[in-house]
């Protein structure tokens, strides 16, 4: 992911114009996304901000790094949203976007005088995406909800736990699910528009349901069938960590060819042919006395040459990492997965990249997160708005 300046937006969504209405990540990393690929951002807050820019230190020049992480490649104006002047700014905004991305609990944007069907009127083109935790209707509609709340309903935290008391992943992971969705929605609603004559529409997102598109589908295998089978046999644990004798390492032979080549990498070539593991349906109704043999071999080998014999034989192995160790990989840094940027307003700032390479049309960085109501004046004068005018607003606390 290279840098570039801010009006130069090489990117796939280059002239879309996003705003956001988000708090700490879901909405936040969904319209950086966009961002990323060319999208101008302006980041609508409150006078107080976004909630994750008080999540504490490391800070610098009054940005942190939780808040870092999902913000770039936007601009800021902060607006109080509870006052009529406030509101006035929000939908002459609105009239000029192309695609709202919004995280407000279902029923604030509405009350607040900012809800698509308002904001259509005036711009019937506009893509209206509302991320919320349950869907904007049902009798969840209305209850609070973390990343937290959706793993633990969520039916994976069980299987986590492995036989232990239940266990959450020790990430947003639920919000960053929400994030990508939202993300790909909104651009799919924007092809839409396209093709349908430039209507737009609304998008909802439950976070509820962009977590289970990417946990359950295998977790559902024998769930799959109805009626189910009361006999279905339990789905084989493939998630092994391997200790060596110096460290941990990852892995799992699945093709046939895969577990030749361990049995060769280990010195257990007899073991190729054992009819409990000669092919995929046996190793998984043999997986106790499979990972068994597995472990009393590596335990009696360091990582490093453990992964030398096995990545020889073109068997899936890695070592377990810190994250130091991830961001030092060779094939990290050459993807550039984590990368530095120098702040034009001091210091160096390393983010995640956006995921995707694109031959012609890159993602880029082009702007270091706002400081709050850094682009406000810019941001008023471009939809309209006078120099008295925006004194005027700035001097009645409108906007800051």
């Amino acid at each position: 992911m290279e840098e570039a300046a801010p009006d130069n937006a090489p990117g796939p969504c280059a002239g879309f114009k996003v705003l956001e209405f988000g708090t700490m990540v879901s909405a936040p990393l969904a319209s950086q996304s966009l961002g990323d690929l060319g999208a101008d951002v302006i980041k609508v807050e409150t006078l107080i901000g976004d909630t994750s820019r008080w999540t504490g230190k490391p800070e610098r020049a009054g940005i942190n790094g939780f808040f870092s992480q999902f913000n770039r490649n936007k601009r800021a104006i902060s607006v109080d949203m509870k006052t009529p002047a406030g509101i006035d700014v929000v939908r002459r905004l609105a009239r000029e976007a192309d695609v709202i991305i919004c995280n407000y609990r279902p029923g604030v944007a509405e009350r607040l005088g900012f809800g698509y069907e308002t904001l259509k009127e005036d711009n019937p083109g506009l893509v209206y995406v509302a991320v919320t935790g349950f869907g904007t209707d049902g009798p969840y509609a209305e209850r609070p909800a973390y990343d937290f709340v959706i793993q633990g309903m969520s039916g994976t935290m069980i299987l986590q736990g492995r036989g232990g008391p239940p266990q959450m992943i020790q990430s947003v992971i639920a919000d960053k699910c929400a994030a990508v969705t939202a993300a790909s929605a909104a651009l799919g609603a924007l092809l839409a528009r396209e093709r349908n004559g430039g209507k737009g529409q609304f998008v909802q997102v439950p976070m509820i349901n962009a977590y289970a598109q990417v946990a359950l589908p295998d977790m559902l295998t024998h769930e799959t069938f109805r009626p189910k089978e009361t006999s279905a046999t339990k789905i084989a644990d493939i998630f092994q960590v391997w200790e060596c004798s110096d460290g941990f390492i990852v892995g799992m032979p699945i093709e046939d060819k895969q577990y030749a080549g361990l049995c060769r990498a280990l010195g257990r070539e007899e073991l190729a042919t054992d009819e409990r593991f000669a092919s995929i349906a046996a190793r998984m109704l043999n997986t106790q006395d499979l990972f068994g043999w597995i472990q009393a071999e590596l335990i009696q080998l360091t990582c490093s040459a453990a992964l030398a014999a096995i990545n020889g034989q073109d068997v899936p192995f890695a070592p377990v990492y810190e994250l130091e160790d991830f961001m030092a990989d060779e094939q990290v840094q050459h993807n550039r997965t984590i990368f530095d940027a120098q702040d034009p307003k001091g210091g160096t700032t390393r983010y995640v990249r956006h995921p995707t390479i694109f031959e012609d049309t890159p993602a880029t960085l082009r702007r270091h997160p706002p400081r709050p109501g850094e682009h406000t004046d810019e941001i008023l004068a471009e939809a309209g708005f006078s120099g008295d005018e925006i004194t005027a607003m700035r001097e009645g606390k409108v906007v800051a």
